[in-house]
């Protein structure tokens, strides 16, 4: 397993080993030892699948009093998956990375609590696996308009199909701070 620190170093890239053939591939999606040993110590505690369309986009969301770390894997189709540090209080306060995730090649993304995140599908159709490191509460929700030009995210479409709260949400600069997770 090869783990590649991002341009904000505590999200991590993932290339898995994959063991393939002529009959089709192996791969561990998750093995704890080799997370641990990657710096990736944090117990996964919810599962959960999400299947969209070629243009959906999805995102960003956050929990406020209860964030979630998220392991991303795709493992049918692509997407262009992102990641907001939206600690109040941290150095990389608002900055974003991306990665697009594929099932040819496997790639995961390790988002640690407090980042917001999202991402739109890019194939016909993407499923999306992501565990996460604390359940969901609904009443802990929050989230960042996708296309806040604070953030500047260079996102490949200009008009995703969104649900009517994704399209809602309030850019990051008119969240107050207790609608936001607290760095440390």
């Amino acid at each position: 397993m090869n783990v590649i620190p991002m341009a904000l170093p505590e999200v991590l890239l993932i290339e898995p080993e994959v063991f393939g053939d002529d009959r089709g591939f192996f791969l561990e999606l998750y093995r704890l030892p080799r997370y641990v040993e990657a710096g990736i110590s944090v117990a996964f505690v919810q599962d959960n699948h999400s299947r969209s369309s070629r243009g959906v986009l999805r995102g960003l969301h956050y929990q406020i009093r209860h964030p979630q770390g998220k392991l991303v894997s795709v493992i049918a189709g692509r997407v262009f998956d992102v990641a907001v540090d939206v600690r109040h209080g941290s150095p990389t306060f608002g900055r974003s990375v991306s990665s697009i995730l594929n099932a040819d090649d496997h790639r995961q993304l390790y988002i640690p609590p407090g980042f917001a995140h999202g991402f739109c599908a890019l194939s016909e159709s993407a499923d999306v696996l992501y565990k996460c490191t604390d359940i969901y509460r609904q009443e802990d929700e929050g989230g960042v308009l996708w296309s806040d030009p604070q953030l500047a995210i260079d996102w490949p479409l200009t008009k995703p199909q969104l649900s009517a709260k994704d399209a809602a949400f309030p850019t990051l600069a008119t969240i107050p701070p207790r609608h936001l997770p607290a760095y440390g």
